[in-house]
């Protein structure tokens, strides 16, 4: 088990996922932009494993606009140095690292215009993981996508499209529940057709569900990850306190999520904090699990 948060740390002085807007790119601006933000990963990561977070999900916008076709710069080349730099620290160090792209990632989408687009997003991601010389286990994380009046069709589309993806991208792409639309049984139904990994969202199968416990979940979900794959990711966070069932918390709860370790025991995963103070939360929840079994500590791989 590895203890990670998403893209950004609040601690350390920088924000490395700067961008800027459409209409002010130039190769200059770009290069300026990405230098930073590999900068600030690079010293994020040394911040995560001098404190045991050995998880942690890399921006969608380290390099802005990659996959937008105004940018013609090949910043593959450019930095392709840089990338394997930060990836032998990754691998010496034994983090585990994931991405997911944004809301408008749609591979299911009515509109062919979305997928395509879609479809350059997904390889953009796969790319910053194929420089950095990281193996399957480091995923890309999406959601199936809109239902547009009828699920069945909408999931088989899912699958079809998902089989005209690169290659780089199917091996590592792995399918959410969330809280609306596809349950954690319609992920299943995904996986079937296309042997996705799936990624359970505590927080949405909360909201979402057929009324699985989380040890139960974990028992539906553990056999869709392969050993190429690495152990099955989870995403975990809880209510906010007198918000909406869908705001997650400012901060982790200690209690519950004791009580959430204790619940999902022998099952062991990566899990990804999404509670708004990011490291703070992660450094708490890597204290709680360090006395756990499954917790792997800074040093072990």
């Amino acid at each position: 088990m590895k203890i990670g948060y998403p893209c950004i740390n609040r601690t350390i002085g920088c924000k490395g996922d700067r961008a800027f807007r459409l209409k002010s790119y130039s190769n200059q601006r770009l290069v300026h932009t990405v230098e930073n933000n590999l900068a600030c990963l690079t010293k994020m990561l040394r911040f995560n494993v001098a404190y045991g977070i050995l998880f942690f999900r890399i921006t969608s916008d380290l390099v802005p606009f990659a996959a937008h076709p105004i940018c013609k710069f090949n910043w593959q080349q450019h930095f392709k140095t840089k990338f394997a730099e930060i990836g032998d620290f990754i691998k010496n160090h034994g983090i585990r690292i994931s991405m997911h792209p944004d809301q408008f990632t749609l591979i299911n989408s009515l509109d062919t215009r979305v997928f395509q687009r879609s479809r350059k997003e997904l390889l953009y991601h796969a790319q910053v993981l194929d420089l950095m010389n990281l193996d399957t286990p480091s995923k890309i994380q999406i959601h199936v996508g809109g239902v547009y009046g009828n699920k069945t069709e909408s999931i088989r589309r899912f699958s079809r499209r998902f089989a005209m993806l690169h290659d780089s991208v199917r091996k590592r792409l792995v399918v959410e529940n969330d809280d609306l639309l596809y349950s954690l049984r319609d992920c299943l139904e995904i996986s079937k057709q296309t042997h996705i990994p799936i990624l359970l969202d505590t927080f949405h199968h909360q909201i979402n569900s057929s009324g699985e416990s989380p040890k139960e979940a974990l028992k539906l979900v553990t056999p869709t990850w392969k050993t190429k794959d690495g152990l099955p990711m989870l995403d975990y966070s809880s209510h906010l306190k007198d918000g909406s069932k869908r705001q997650h918390a400012e901060s982790i709860d200690v209690n519950n999520f004791r009580k959430f370790l204790k619940e999902t025991k022998p099952f062991d995963f990566d899990v990804m904090l999404e509670i708004k103070d990011k490291e703070n939360s992660a450094l708490e929840a890597v204290k709680l699990a360090s006395r756990d079994n499954r917790f792997v500590k800074a040093g072990s791989k």
